[in-house]
Order: structure tokens, then sequence, then C-alpha cells
């Protein structure tokens, strides 16, 4: 029983250890870079808060799909045609809906979004209680 303890424990801390040391790799290409410092920096930032609808849990920064690599270049467009960083968002957002923000605005629509993790988590702890309550009368 210790051994197996001992054997979790070392796969654990080298899963945080690997975790901890690799470094984020970004899938923008070379060739998407704007010239401009300042608008690249904003192309990034956008970028990192649109989902790419491939992929879903990565941003189209991280994400390698064509879609994303579309989107990059969109963004970096509308960029140089002058658009804010709202209007570019809005743009997408009504083209794609909110779903494509990996942050998702809270709205009417996405009320189950933000609250479901929260009603899962107290049901959660309810029924845990609830178990380990009836488990300690038996005794």
């Amino acid at each position: 029983m210790i051994r197996i303890r001992k054997i979790i424990y070392i796969t654990i801390l080298v899963n945080v250890v690997v975790q901890c040391i690799s470094i984020n790799t970004y899938a923008v290409d070379p060739e998407e870079f704007l010239q401009d410092p300042q608008l690249e920096l904003r192309a990034r930032t956008i970028s990192k808060n649109i989902r790419c609808m491939i992929c879903q849990n990565q941003s189209i920064d991280e994400s390698a799909s064509p879609l994303a690599k579309d989107l990059r270049i969109l963004v970096r467009n509308k960029l140089t045609e002058g658009l804010t960083d709202k209007e570019i968002y809005k743009f997408l957002t009504d083209r794609y809906g909110d779903f494509i923000l990996l942050k998702p605005p809270l709205i009417k629509n996405t009320y189950a979004l933000w609250y479901f993790p929260f009603i899962i988590f107290i049901l959660g702890i309810i029924v845990f209680y609830w178990y380990y309550k009836k488990s300690n009368y038996d005794k």
C-alpha cells in the first residue's frame, strides 16, 4: 500500500514539474506578424481571447488549425483597417456568436455557462455531506 502511494506521489510530482517547465507554444506563423509592434501586440491579445472553433479549448493564438490561422489573419487585417478591439470582437461575435469568446459576457444567454459550475459544486458538497452523514450513523 505504501509503495503504491509513493508511485502515485512521484507520478504527480513529475507531472507538476513537467507542466511548470514546459514552454507555452504558439501557432502564429512568422509571415502573419505585423510590422507595427503595437498592432502585433493588440493582435496577440485579441487572439488569446478568441476560441478556436475546431479545437474549442484553445485560443486561436495557440491553435495550428487552418480556421485559427484564417481568424488570426482576419484579426490582423481588421487591425490594419483601423478597427478598435471592441469592433473586432463585435464583428467576430456577430459572425460566430458569443461561443467564440473564451470568456463570454455575462448576459441572459450565458447564465448557464457562468453559474452551472457553481451549482454543480454546491450540489456535490450537499451529496458528499449527505453521504458522509448517512455512513456515520450506520456505525
